[in-house]
């Protein structure tokens, strides 16, 4: 249950970043779904294996900056999901750096309410 709660919060950050930014685009709240499922399986595969690579990379500091190295490698993650599929189409890396903010307090608001509802 928690993780299609998680889903459907993210599906939410997702079109309403689409909706503020304007270099973010997605078709409809369907598109919306699809790509935060597709985020999520590359988040769940690759998110981990890129942080370790960032930390080691930087010698430490990557995981000193967790934030900052979370939020880049979700920016590189919604570049690889908008190549994977036509639903979601970012204009450059700057708009996927924006869209990764957006959604992750979207995101973090999204959880708290849920866990205060509970």
């Amino acid at each position: 249950m928690d993780l299609l709660l998680s889903w459907l919060i993210l599906s939410f950050a997702v079109w309403v970043t689409a909706a503020v930014l304007p270099g973010f685009h997605v078709k409809s709240f369907g598109s919306a779904l699809l790509v935060a499922a597709i985020f999520g399986i590359l988040n769940f595969l690759l998110g981990w294996l890129l942080f370790a690579v960032f930390t080691v990379a930087t010698l430490g500091i990557a995981w000193l900056l967790a934030f900052l190295t979370r939020w880049i490698i979700d920016a590189i993650l919604l570049v690889f999901t908008d190549r994977l599929t036509n639903h979601l189409s970012i204009d450059s890396f700057a708009w996927a750096l924006g869209g990764a903010l957006m959604m992750s307090l979207i995101g973090t608001a999204g959880q708290m309410l849920l866990r205060a509802a509970m």
